[in-house]
């Protein structure tokens, strides 16, 4: 079994290739699990040893193969246990990523599966993203953000990318989590700011940096 700093370091380099074609940058890599550039290149030329990684000094990261069926089930533990605790224990979808870091290096598969049948084996976590299935594929799909979508049309709220508590409480108070129907009625670009229109509430003022951590489609 691949050690829990083994498992962190596949996950983050399977999270970070979502938004980059191609190689890891080693600073990104270093940044991403708070750790200097040097421990971080110590432990990837360690994971090339082992068949998880290709690693190209001087440019970056990628998994192979082996490495990224080991990523997508340690995703896979993570997001449904965030689920689980969430909609079961009702805990605050903005708490539960720590619990979940731990908890996804301990539980067996056989628990897991349990936990996926017991949720009604569930597409995607409370924050939108997709939880890879049992046989390693996970659903990839293009979505506008509210920086980037059509004004003045109703929109279905799909995902929110920026899971820090403090946006996550955010989204919460503005009633933003996935599900929720939206409208962006004008976008001032000069300004770096969008209106927002929810049914029976306020408008709001948002960011275009706020806006594009927020991914929607066309509501039905």
């Amino acid at each position: 079994m691949p050690s829990v700093t083994v498992e962190n370091y596949l996950k983050h380099i399977l999270l970070l290739a979502e938004d980059a074609d191609g190689l890891i940058p080693m600073g990104a890599l270093s940044a991403a699990l708070s750790v200097v550039p040097g421990t971080a290149t110590t432990m990837v030329k360690a994971l090339a040893a082992d068949g998880l990684v290709v690693h190209i000094p001087r440019q970056g990261v990628r998994l192979t193969a082996a490495g990224r069926r080991v990523a997508l089930g340690v995703l896979r533990r993570h997001r449904l246990v965030e689920t689980f605790l969430v909609h079961v224990l009702k805990m605050d979808w903005g708490a539960v990523n720590v619990e979940a870091e731990q908890l996804e290096h301990a539980i067996s598969d056989t628990v897991l599966d349990r936990l996926d049948a017991l949720l009604g084996h569930p597409a995607t976590d409370p924050h939108g993203d997709p939880i890879p299935s049992r046989e390693g594929k996970i659903r990839s799909q293009v979505y506008a953000t509210l920086a980037t979508c059509v004004l003045d049309r109703p929109l279905r709220v799909v995902r929110v990318t920026e899971q820090s508590a403090e946006f996550l409480q955010f989204a919460e108070r503005h009633g933003l989590r996935p599900g929720a129907v939206v409208t962006v009625t004008d976008r001032n670009l000069a300004a770096g700011l969008l209106s927002l229109r929810r049914r029976g509430a306020r408008p709001l003022a948002l960011s275009l940096s706020a806006a594009g951590r927020i991914l929607v489609e066309p509501a039905r």
